[in-house]
């Protein structure tokens, strides 16, 4: 069987600005796979080009085994897509935007008919089926666009960022959701800014301005950190946190409890940060190397390290 999504050296360029740049990665059919990064970092490109929405620069893509340049009106029959912002029609009724998108969807009405009383009962929408969308609470407005493309039973389902804004008991219940659709079978891949989110994910790709920087699954692309994150317990640590920035010592780093986190390419760098607070008389009291984060893994990749975690694949 064909995997869900094969890209390979996918490009997208706009006039000379490159949001995308040669990016290759597969995913499983099946898998619930996460594509993270900052606002900005291409994610959402990538997404539109995969749902044939965008035009690739270059590169190739298939879906579902489907050519997304040569065919983008096939791939998008087949999959389910949650775009970033809720396309919701507010002066609808719940009932009204699920029959709307069951019909563009191409559902035929007896089909329609099946599939709205099982989405309404099997969401917990029922009980608002004849409130106006605009009404809605934002995580009830996030539950009505996620089955609005889940109503014609999508093999593969799109969702890109849709936990912006949502609040955090709002997340844990989506991503619930996301977890009973693997298990029927259905391929997920989500976008993201919630580094936290990676953890719901069985693998990730890490971009950064339009580069792919990593890929594997979330334990080992976050221990690319491990012996690269350092305690440092000292007196004023806000005060020597600022001059080790200011004075590029480190460039990342934060107050944590009373001392000082710091990110750095290796031990050395940790040991100079160490020997400089003792001599501007704020007493480090230990150096001790702590768990890294995945965060703390991003930071050090976009600092210009590269990865390719050891289940990573080229596609």
């Amino acid at each position: 069987m064909e995997r869900a999504v094969r890209v390979e050296g996918l490009t997208k360029r706009f006039g000379s600005f490159v949001a995308v740049d040669n990016i290759s990665f597969s995913i499983e059919r099946g898998e619930v796979f996460g594509l993270l990064g900052p606002n900005g970092s291409g994610k959402t490109t990538t997404i539109r080009m995969l749902c044939g929405l965008l035009e690739p620069s270059g590169g190739s893509a298939e879906v579902l085994g489907i050519d997304v340049a040569r065919k983008p009106d096939a791939v998008r029959r087949r999959i389910g897509y949650m775009s970033q912002k809720f396309s919701l029609y507010l002066d609808l009724t719940v009932e009204e935007n699920l029959v709307f998108f069951g019909t563009l969807y191409g559902l035929d009405p007896a089909r329609l008919s099946v599939r709205l009383s099982e989405v309404l009962e099997r969401s917990g929408l029922d009980s608002y089926a004849r409130n106006l969308a605009g009404d809605l609470p934002i995580g009830v407005k996030q539950r009505l666009a996620l089955w609005c493309a889940l109503l014609h039973e999508p093999e593969l389902l799109f969702l890109d960022e849709p936990t912006s804004g949502v609040d955090p008991m709002s997340r844990r219940d989506f991503w619930n959701q996301i977890y009973e659709l693997a298990r029927g079978g259905t391929t997920v891949l989500v976008t993201t800014h919630y580094l936290d989110e990676a953890a719901y994910c069985e693998r990730i790709a890490l971009m950064s301005s339009g580069k792919l920087i990593a890929l594997g699954d979330p334990e080992t692309v976050t221990n690319t950190a491990s012996g690269k994150v350092y305690w440092m317990q000292c007196a004023n640590p806000s005060v020597v946190l600022a001059r080790l920035l200011s004075e590029g010592v480190i460039t990342e780093g934060s107050v944590d409890r009373e001392g000082v986190r710091l990110i750095v390419p290796d031990r050395s760098t940790a040991e100079r940060a160490r020997d400089l607070a003792r001599a501007w008389g704020c007493e480090p009291s230990s150096l001790t190397a702590v768990s890294p984060v995945l965060e703390d893994a991003f930071v050090l990749l976009t600092a210009g390290e590269m990865v390719s975690a050891k289940d990573a694949d080229s596609g």
